[in-house]
């Protein structure tokens, strides 16, 4: 097995014990590595970085790099003072020095440490997490709000400018493949007039971008839930893990992804859409965690577009999923057919219903900030 002869290359002490893979994530292969010497046991977290998604795995662990070395920097720092014990993963060095290995295949391996007596969930069942899953994107994007973004590589070009999915979408479209499947479903058919009908909405926030009101920063580009790490002792956010996407941007994407994975109790994977809804308490738990930390360092024109961008991203994913389905399935892991067709019926109902519940979401929002 590949993995296996890779997980000894890199700088940890010991003789391999087991590796075994871990996580649900669409993208990346994600294994547990430990090791044991006479004395200690270590264990870390081995990764395949799919090339298909990030091209430049290099520039990938560059900004992963300088952005955690920092972010570290601003953690010690402040560690007196804080109320926890804030964590980031850290890169570990391969034997060679680098900061990844490529094995006989071409493929980039990395490798990370462990976030210690923690744990993720899938869903966000009480207001509680959803505040420590505020509170934990906020933290991350204040301390790193001040590294300069003229030293982040842009490693996905394009990712999260809703327009530019809108483009694949009509791409997708025109293939036979997506006439086939748009033509084989009647629900594929609903979709497609579900997006119609918001078209002009999509470019809210470029739009916002370009006129000079809102400015890039660094994100973290993909805050959902199962990335929010929560110690299992004191039940307090700590860490937030994935740190592929990280990048130039507007923060409002990382609000946005928040809390349309964090708000909805029926997860990403319902299959019974009366159960997809936006959950208000979850809503106002996790804004006022997020603005404990973010308010520091947010400007009036970031605060005027939360509401956009929490509606903005849940139907940016919708479109990606459901423009993934008609493509063939060529992005997003799918353990079968039409998973990604129900994805998007998912995030398209989520959508509706933040789209019924904008005055009370304003109200909230207005309140904490």
């Amino acid at each position: 097995m590949i993995a296996e002869t890779i997980a000894t290359q890199f700088d940890v002490p010991g003789r391999l014990v087991t590796l075994r893979p871990i996580g649900a994530g669409n993208v990346n292969d994600t294994y547990l590595v430990i090791l044991r010497t006479t004395f200690s046991e270590e264990q870390y977290i081995l990764q395949r970085i799919n090339r298909n998604v990030f091209r430049e795995p290099a520039a990938v662990m560059a900004n992963m790099k300088v952005v955690t070395d920092h972010a570290h920097q601003r953690i010690a720092a402040e560690a007196e003072t804080a109320d926890r014990i804030w964590q980031l993963p850290r890169v570990i060095s391969a034997k060679d020095g680098g900061d990844f290995v490529v094995d006989e295949e071409g493929e980039c391996w990395r490798a990370l440490s462990m976030i210690a007596s923690t744990v993720s969930y899938e869903k966000v069942g009480i207001p509680e997490h959803a505040a420590e899953a505020g509170r934990v994107l906020g933290h991350f994007q204040r301390i790193i709000s001040d590294f300069p973004i003229d030293q982040l590589a842009d490693t996905l070009p394009g990712f999260h400018i809703t327009p530019r999915y809108l483009d694949s979408y009509d791409e997708a479209l025109k293939e036979k493949i997506g006439k086939a499947r748009l033509a084989a479903s009647s629900e594929a058919r609903r979709l497609s007039q579900f997006v119609e009908a918001r078209r002009d909405f999509a470019s809210i926030l470029e739009n916002a971008r370009e006129a000079g009101e809102l400015v890039d920063r660094p994100i973290h580009g993909d805050p959902k839930i199962t990335n929010v790490m929560i110690d299992k002792y004191t039940g307090k956010g700590t860490c937030i893990v994935d740190l592929d996407t990280v990048k130039p941007g507007l923060v409002h994407y990382d609000i946005g992804d928040a809390v349309r994975s964090s708000c909805n109790p029926a997860g990403e994977e319902a299959t019974d859409l009366s159960e997809v809804f936006l959950d208000l308490d979850l809503f106002e738990a996790l804004v006022r965690g997020y603005l404990t930390e973010a308010k520091e360092f947010l400007t009036e024109n970031d605060k005027k577009y939360l509401y956009d961008s929490i509606r903005l991203i849940t139907f940016e994913l919708g479109l990606r999923f459901f423009a993934d389905y008609l493509a063939g399935d060529v992005y997003f892991k799918t353990t079968h057919d039409g998973q990604n067709l129900n994805r998007a019926r998912v995030q398209f109902s989520l959508c509706e219903s933040i789209e019924a519940r904008e005055g009370k979401m304003r109200d909230i929002l207005e309140k904490y900030c």
